[in-house]
């Protein structure tokens, strides 16, 4: 019962629907990557994540919910996965080790997220010079519905002059997902940056 709400994440995200392994295919992770997954929920991609980068890499579970993060915690021990570190995340400190990620990965966040603009900037600070954030949010939503009356979607446009604003430019777009916009965006580069 403890942590039905992290299990039914994890279903949610494992639904063959969702389209799980097009999401880890698109994402192209290789041996030795490091990895944020923000908004880990019950860790389904984290753990597929730590799989993908194998002991020589690093995924970040990251998330505001301590119970998530046991979860995850004991899901990696369970699965022998000895490179998921789980970050609670308190206030607005992600507490990520700055120039080390090559993805920051976020399904279903933004909708969340109060300044988006802000928060795009800061997590600028963690991408190593070649860095990606992957971005999967809800579309616009019927207005009769639970995410239409919540909020719980940003559409796709939004998140792109958002992350403008901040500093990044759209890499890719995939377009795959039912129910979400899918886009991978990487810093523009500053003359000099090396």
């Amino acid at each position: 019962m403890r942590n039905l709400k992290a299990k039914m994440f994890n279903k949610k995200a494992s639904d063959p629907r969702n389209k799980p392994d097009q999401i880890l295919e698109a994402l192209e992770l290789w041996q030795g990557q490091n990895v944020a997954d923000i908004g880990a929920g019950g860790g389904y991609f984290c753990l597929r994540f730590a799989e993908a980068v194998g002991r020589k890499g690093e995924v970040y579970a990251v998330d505001t919910n301590p119970r998530f993060l046991k979860f995850i915690k004991n899901s990696a021990k369970e699965q022998g996965l000895n490179n998921v570190k789980t970050i609670l995340v308190v206030g607005e400190d992600l507490a990520l080790p700055e120039r080390s990620l090559d993805l920051v990965f976020m399904r279903n966040v933004c909708h969340h997220l109060t300044n988006r603009v802000e928060y795009f900037k800061k997590l600028s600070l963690f991408l190593k010079l070649e860095g990606r954030v992957a971005i999967i949010e809800y579309k616009r939503a019927k207005p009769f519905t639970f995410r239409g009356m919540f909020g719980h979607y940003v559409p796709r446009e939004a998140i792109i002059k958002e992350t403008k604003e901040a500093g990044y430019r759209v890499k890719q777009e995939f377009d795959f997902l039912p129910e979400q916009s899918f886009t991978i965006f990487s810093k523009i580069k500053i003359s000099g940056e090396s």
